[in-house]
């Protein structure tokens, strides 16, 4: 094939978009390193991926869907639950007495919960001392 033209591939893709879409991933991966499936005749890369389209080296649903799992940033991966804890291991259970059973014994008063308390200075120290997470590109 000489040259190679949008028609040639139409019929093969119909989405003229989705073509260039398809055919542009394709050439970037002949540029890292992909394995060519036909002659390169001294062709570039996009000529190389569209004369690919065209002789049907390439499945057209196959690449749509290597070009899906390279846009796509998280990837979901079926693994087996290593966190399930078995039945001999789960803690003890200690039974709490009912209220009726409580009010009858005068020394079960509630402990005071405290909360440590600062000073206004302090508060203001403690911000003061702190660093602002870094940026990544997940937010």
């Amino acid at each position: 094939m000489a040259r190679v033209t949008v028609e040639d591939c139409v019929d093969k893709i119909e989405n003229r978009f989705e073509l260039v879409l398809l055919a542009g991933h394709r050439a970037r991966q002949i540029s890292s390193g992909g394995e060519i499936t036909v002659p390169r005749d001294n062709d570039k890369n996009p000529v190389v991926a569209l004369r690919e389209i065209a002789e049907e080296t390439l499945s057209p649903g196959d690449l749509e869907e290597d070009l899906i799992h390279s846009l796509q940033k998280q990837v979901e991966v079926d693994e087996p639950e290593g966190d399930m804890v078995e039945v001999d291991e789960l803690p003890e259970v200690v039974e709490m007495p009912e209220p009726a059973m409580m009010a009858d014994t005068p020394d079960t008063a509630e402990p005071e919960v405290t909360f440590d308390s600062l000073s206004e200075e302090e508060l203001l120290a403690g911000i003061e001392g702190l660093v602002p997470p870094e940026k990544n590109d997940d937010y």
